[in-house]
């Protein structure tokens, strides 16, 4: 049995009591358990969470007041790439800003069961792959690099380099090191494989991640970079 640490943030009380329940009965369902804590502000929630940042899902509230949640997302993003963020709004119109925070997904209100307990069960998936841990050993050390902390890896004649925290550079083939990971990552080419998760931008030329760095695209491979962030998605 999994347990799951899960905040709402919403300024209105019966929308949070109300995602509350049905969170509630997801993990019944799921034999989950739960621990979920109720936040009327973002600046409330940033409080509590400067404390103890140990949530796995926050299920946000977009229009709130002095503070609203894309801006609370940005800030948690600073520092954590792995809280699963579910934005839960009454407008479409803020969608394209989820992609700067990695939003997991939108819901809009007034929120359906079957759809929240499917992106809950996603954000579940998600929370387990980023417990994988891959290791190296790199000059007789041992490095272990996350698999949520790749944001990408490029080969040079038998060596490829991973970026994730820090560089690391491992003999081995572009095609062993995809082996070992999953459907988050995308081969580019020959020469590069990129986390979709962490890219903010894709031009006919080139990939733009989250951090700024830009991966050249070969020619022809612009639809399939965005036909597999939309499958992913």
């Amino acid at each position: 049995m999994v347990e799951y640490k899960i905040a709402i943030c919403d300024d209105e009380k019966a929308d949070r009591d109300y995602v509350l329940d049905m969170v509630r009965r997801w993990a019944a369902k799921g034999g989950h358990i739960v621990h979920a804590d109720l936040f009327s502000s973002g600046e409330g929630f940033l409080f509590h969470y400067a404390e103890k940042a140990d949530y796995d899902i926050l299920l946000l509230d977009i229009e709130m007041g002095d503070m609203d949640g894309v801006t609370l997302a940005k800030k948690l993003r600073q520092n954590n790439e792995t809280l699963q963020i579910v934005f839960i709004t009454g407008y479409s119109d803020y969608i394209a800003e989820g992609y700067d925070v990695s939003a997991l997904h939108y819901l809009m209100k007034p929120v359906k069961e079957e759809k929240l307990f499917s992106v809950l069960s996603r954000a579940a998936e998600k929370i387990a792959r980023n417990e994988k841990v891959l290791t190296f050993d790199v000059g007789g050390e041992m490095v272990r690099i996350p698999i949520y902390q790749i944001r990408y890896a490029q080969v040079q004649g038998n060596y490829v380099t991973i970026y994730a925290g820090s560089e690391t550079t491992v003999k081995m083939t572009l095609g062993d090191l995809a082996a070992m990971l999953d459907e988050r990552f995308y081969r580019v080419g020959r020469s590069c494989i990129v986390n979709l998760t962490q890219i903010s931008r894709v031009t006919k030329s080139e990939i733009r991640l989250s951090d700024g760095t830009a991966i050249p695209l070969p020619r022809g491979a612009y639809d399939g970079v965005n036909r597999a962030i939309i499958c992913l998605g």
